[in-house]
């Protein structure tokens, strides 16, 4: 049943550019006709959050409790809700909101909408004027179209982080038709996506090559991952035998790093395509392909393509997740408490980490 009034809510925030969290007391809406109200029980802890919390971007709002990778089990449910009851297991993503109108909307990539809402970074603030939270906290209320149905099989813990890294590989694989037995792609960086997109593509029956500029990654790429074969992308005697060998690649890597070494490794026709976000240019402009997968494509050598890719609509988000529990699926995480997140993020921003944090919310969190 709805109810009229807000709900208390607790979770942990930054609240200044240092991106140091602490305890934070607030309140979520109150449960709509259209809406799930959820206990969090786990969330991923993404890169984004870092740089959110640091304000790296010039878009943070403080307080900011971030969380994008969001599994819970539903608590209450709106008059109106059809798809989910009292005790599912659910996830949610990036995006929260979206106008349901436009074409995007219309063809099921909510998260190209104009008008799209992010699960935790405001501004804009929520249609009813409240400030979007994410999950760091102990609950969350959304619209039921934007919660996800958790398949009964995927690991509650070790699947949160596909409601980000998972997706950001899952959809331009598909998109970009990457996906076929036989091809050949590139994963470029073996972080917390890169290992899943590694993981993702294997699933679709093509080969995999991880490119990376650390030699020490080959064991954990070939004999832990599964890939068939790896590329140290600053040696150039390796680059040059595999020149025009691949389909296309994913370009996991948030570093600063030369692209034509990695458009030179692509047959003709083939796709370059970027999701990892870096703040400095990398001789093209790729936040705006990031977001609009945009494509800046050549016809008269070679007519290979570079783009750029997001996560997905809530739809392909829905059927990565059937895909990942169907394959067994999973990241590879650490497990931590809500107390330890300020170490997490100091050893996410040097990268020690293998290859994902998950917050254990629902054992860990304790109001103060």
């Amino acid at each position: 049943m709805a109810k009229s009034e807000e709900v208390e809510a607790f979770g942990w925030a930054a609240r200044d550019p240092s991106g140091v969290l602490s305890p934070f007391k607030f309140s979520r809406r109150a449960t709509g006709d259209k809406d799930v109200r959820l206990k969090v029980l786990y969330c991923g802890i993404c890169h984004f959050d870092l740089e959110m919390n640091k304000n790296e971007w010039s878009a943070t709002v403080y307080p900011n409790v971030p969380g994008h990778e969001i599994v819970g089990i539903v608590t209450e449910v709106g008059a109106k809700v059809q798809k989910f009851n009292i005790g599912d297991k659910v996830g949610i993503g990036s995006v929260i909101g979206s106008c349901r109108k436009c074409e995007n909307c219309i063809n099921n990539f909510e998260n190209y909408c104009s008008a799209h809402q992010l699960t935790d970074s405001p501004p804009p603030p929520y249609k009813d004027g409240t400030t979007n939270y994410g999950g760091y906290s102990d609950h969350m209320v959304v619209d039921e179209h934007f919660v996800l149905r958790w398949p009964e099989n995927l690991p509650l813990d070790s699947g949160a982080p596909l409601l980000g890294a998972g997706i950001i590989t899952y959809s331009p694989l598909r998109y970009f038709k990457l996906d076929k037995p036989g091809m050949h792609v590139g994963v470029v960086g073996l972080g917390g996506i890169g290992h899943l997109a590694v993981k993702i593509a294997k699933a679709f029956g093509v080969k995999v090559t991880v490119i990376s500029t650390s030699p020490k990654k080959k064991d954990g790429a070939i004999k832990y991952l599964g890939a068939d074969s790896f590329l140290v992308s600053n040696d150039s005697d390796q680059m040059q035998a595999a020149a025009e060998t691949m389909d296309g690649i994913i370009d996991t890597s948030s570093a600063v790093h030369p692209l034509l070494p990695l458009i030179n490794l692509l047959k003709p026709h083939g796709k370059l395509v970027i999701v990892g976000a870096t703040e400095e240019p990398l001789g093209l402009p790729v936040c705006p392909m990031i977001i609009g997968r945009k494509i800046v494509a050549g016809s008269a050598i070679g007519r290979k393509i570079v783009a750029g890719s997001a996560i997905g609509g809530i739809k392909e988000t829905q059927e990565m997740l059937d895909f990942a529990a169907k394959h067994n699926i999973t990241a590879d995480v650490e497990v931590i408490s809500m107390d330890y997140v300020n170490t997490a993020m100091e050893r996410l921003q040097k990268g020690h980490v293998r290859y994902r944090f998950v917050l254990d919310v629902a054992n860990t969190l304790k109001a103060s």
